[in-house]
């Protein structure tokens, strides 16, 4: 096995043009849009940083410049809201610029997942990493990247999430081929396949948003044709790393996920979100469950 680096460091890929929610996302980031009263892509900086990942690499796009600002001080705010002395609302502005240090590298087109990844190779340099996509969120009481660094930690290379899907749904999702360990959440990839039709399937444990990669990644990437989209891949290029040994940059292992995940990539799942966080906010469940009910019923 090759010399263990300490996983320090997240990458979030936010660069994608948000097709599936305009007019919405004309000019907002489809990243900022709220999960009741704070963007998707807040929740997902605070879990790497509660897996201990203080270093986070923002890959960003054009007419993405809001999602600086939302991780940057506010002091015009800050101050009208001090002078009013509403402390609560004054600690929400501030928390985002005091969670993490925050960088912000540019894809300047959009040619896929992986070459999001690619962007930030100087960044990451030599050492593994983490990479979350803002379309899943993970609960926070389920602690899986901690879980996924814990499993780069025993076997090295590179730890992808898998989640169990409805056969009928593979299509949508990167699906991997698997063999066991002597662990029941962890599994050994042996093949990944990018949204396969249902019948071609490896299997139907999916992988979601969530990855502890091995910096041979990029080289890999760097040598990687276009694939399905004519974009470059993620998928692809861990298929590559599932095949290497330790002394190059593999194996790929894949932890078994049967915790809450919330979905924003489309619509209804981003509905479906948003209610079931509202449900489990103390301050808005009391009124917001009754009448939700009530509305059910009516309908």
């Amino acid at each position: 096995m090759a010399d263990l680096h300490p996983v320090t460091k997240a990458v979030v890929p936010a660069a994608g043009l948000g097709t599936r929610f305009l007019p919405a996302t004309k000019a907002t980031p489809k990243e900022m849009l709220p999960i009741v009263d704070k963007p998707a892509i807040q929740y997902v900086v605070e879990e790497a940083v509660s897996a201990g990942l203080l270093d986070v690499l923002m890959v960003t796009g054009k007419n993405k410049r809001s999602i600086e600002d939302h991780f940057d001080r506010a002091i015009e705010l800050e101050d009208a809201l001090e002078a009013k002395g509403d402390d609560e609302r004054l600690s929400q502005v501030r928390e985002p610029a005091d969670l993490a240090t925050l960088h912000y590298v540019r894809q300047g087109e959009p040619r896929g997942l992986g070459h999001a990844v690619l962007c930030a190779k100087q960044h990451v340099g030599d050492h593994p990493f983490a990479c979350l996509l803002g379309d899943d969120l993970i609960d926070y009481r389920d602690e899986l990247l901690k879980r996924m660094i814990e499993v780069r930690g025993t076997y090295g290379g590179s730890v992808i999430a898998l989640m169990e899907v409805p056969k009928e749904q593979v299509s949508l999702y990167g699906c991997a081929a698997i063999e066991p360990t002597s662990e029941d959440d962890v599994v050994r990839v042996t093949d990944l396949v990018e949204k396969p039709p249902a019948e071609e399937a490896p299997s139907n444990w999916a992988v979601i948003g969530r990855y502890v990669i091995d910096p041979a990644v990029f080289e890999v990437l760097e040598n990687t044709p276009p694939g399905r989209g004519n974009e470059i891949q993620l998928t692809d290029a861990l298929r590559t790393l599932a095949g290497r040994g330790g002394d190059e940059g593999g194996p790929v292992h894949g932890v078994l996920f049967r915790g809450r995940r919330y979905d924003t990539g489309n619509k209804l799942d981003y509905l479906r979100t948003v209610v079931q966080f509202a449900a489990d906010r103390s301050d808005l469940a009391p009124e917001f469950m009754p009448w939700l009910k009530e509305f059910l019923a009516s309908r």
